[in-house]
């Protein structure tokens, strides 16, 4: 084992006074540093002082090398609004248009897109797509990370569900769990590989999430989250699920990451907001740079929360399926509410964020659900390059929570649902149909972001409130 390192050695290195030190020293004594050899454990310093950036995505040394870096000029001021395209401007409202053109003036900013569903929301609007230089934004990634659309095909007759509307209901309510703060019953618990991920570990925020992530695996959100069972109609012969033309039941969820993203989008959105000071207008665009440690934290947290979400439908569908007694034919799952590193058109390096909105790159399938009483779509990107290879995620809303509940009926809503052969277990006011905007026109503001595969129609639907 090699003798022990003191805070004059790293002085005599070049270390600067001050929290870089005590870092190194602690780090040194994990356990993969501790069989180094002094003359190793030197170099290692060596490499790290020299070149700090360099070691900004190693979680075992990027407390250090972030402490070894000047801090940045918080206080930022916005840039000339850069060009962007926008789909169905006619059905898009001007808080959502305001909200993008602001994240257009960032000067991180290098393209964005404003999708035909889009609608105001926290920094970034609900169907914004926004590319950004080597950092990422938690507010236009947005608070339910990795939220998603998962849809299983089975070989069932439309019949199936007429004829068992009540049974099929049940299905859902024994085998769905709803709500904010929802979890599963002890000895109901099902493991998932995503329980083992390094990133639990590693990084520090993370660290007491385990246990309720745990908890909620397999569950789902309230607001606009559903697990409901309708018709798949395949209209395309060449529709890449290897699926004959007709008419088949189909499984489509919708939710995301639970408590464990959105814990992690508030956190880091705070702490972004201390790093990255803006005009109030865009204090809720802060972000944190992918050459820093906060930014690689939040980078693999976020990562986590995606494939947590996505196993949470993986859990939703495999429990229904066995209920059902049936296997699928195919999946199709997409997500959105997540950034990814992509080179745009023009060859410049980004990193792109889809709030709301769909990945559609040339070939990638996905679903755009409509309403409980408006088809949803499956379709194939065209990877056009004014949308940064993105979609709508669904219609998108026509009235805010409130309006909803301030002037919608329950007897209205239920006349409406009855006259569409639709069943709805929990809901309220505020996901009525008539909240959301015309799916058909959204769809035809975006004909050529994607091709068209077949429609989901709702008939058995599960929500928080059941």
């Amino acid at each position: 084992m090699a003798s022990q390192l003191r805070g004059n050695d790293l002085r005599q290195l070049g270390f600067p006074e001050g929290r870089a030190i005590g870092l190194a020293l602690a780090q040194l004594q994990r356990k993969e540093h501790k069989r180094l050899t002094q003359t190793e454990q030197t170099e290692l310093l060596v490499r790290v002082l020299a070149n700090p950036t360099n070691f900004l995505a190693d979680l075992a040394w990027s407390h250090t090398a972030a402490a070894l870096l000047p801090v940045p000029s918080r206080h930022i001021a916005l840039a000339e609004r850069k060009p962007y395209a926008t789909f169905g401007a006619e059905h898009i409202e001007a808080g959502a248009i305001h909200q993008m053109e602001t994240a257009m003036k960032l000067p991180i900013t290098l393209a964005g897109a404003l999708m035909p569903d889009a609608h105001h929301g926290y920094g970034l609007p609900i169907g914004g797509v926004l590319a950004t230089d080597n950092a990422v934004i938690p507010y236009a990634v947005g608070v339910d990370i990795g939220c998603r659309m998962a849809l299983s095909v089975f070989d069932l007759p439309a019949k199936y569900l007429t004829q068992r509307t009540q049974e099929v209901g049940k299905l859902l309510l024994d085998h769905t769990r709803f709500g904010s703060g929802r979890a599963w019953e002890r000895g109901q618990r099902l493991d998932h590989a995503v329980l083992s991920d390094d990133a639990f570990r590693a990084v520090p925020f993370l660290k007491n999430k385990l246990d309720k992530a745990a908890e909620q695996l397999g569950t789902s959100g309230s607001g606009n989250h559903f697990v409901e069972f309708g018709l798949v109609d395949i209209t395309d012969p060449a529709n890449d699920l290897g699926l004959p033309v007709g008419q088949y039941v189909g499984l489509l969820s919708h939710s995301g990451s639970r408590g464990l993203g959105a814990s992690t989008a508030n956190h880091y959105t705070a702490l972004a907001m201390e790093q990255c000071m803006l005009p109030a207008e865009a204090k809720h665009l802060a972000w944190l740079g992918l050459d820093t440690e906060a930014g690689q934290e939040y980078w693999a947290a976020m990562n986590l929360a995606g494939a947590y979400a996505s196993a949470c439908h993986d859990q939703i569908h495999r429990r229904l399926a066995k209920a059902l007694g049936e296997k699928p034919l195919a999946k199709v799952e997409n997500h959105h509410n997540f950034a990814w590193q992509e080179t745009l058109a023009d060859g410049r390096a980004a990193v792109v964020h889809r709030k709301g909105a769909t990945p559609a790159g040339a070939g990638v399938l996905g679903i755009i659900p409509g309403s409980m009483t408006a088809p949803g779509f499956i379709v194939r990107g065209r990877g056009a390059a004014a949308s940064l290879a993105s979609a709508s995620h669904g219609a998108g809303r026509l009235m805010s929570r409130t309006r909803a509940k301030a002037e919608l009926g329950e007897a209205e809503v239920r006349q409406h649902l009855a006259a569409q052969g639709v069943t709805l277990h929990g809901g309220g006011l505020d996901e009525a149909p008539m909240a959301y905007k015309n799916i058909h026109q959204v769809m035809a503001s975006q004909h050529e972001l994607v091709d068209v595969l077949g429609s989901f129609t709702p008939k058995i639907v599960r929500m928080d409130g059941a």
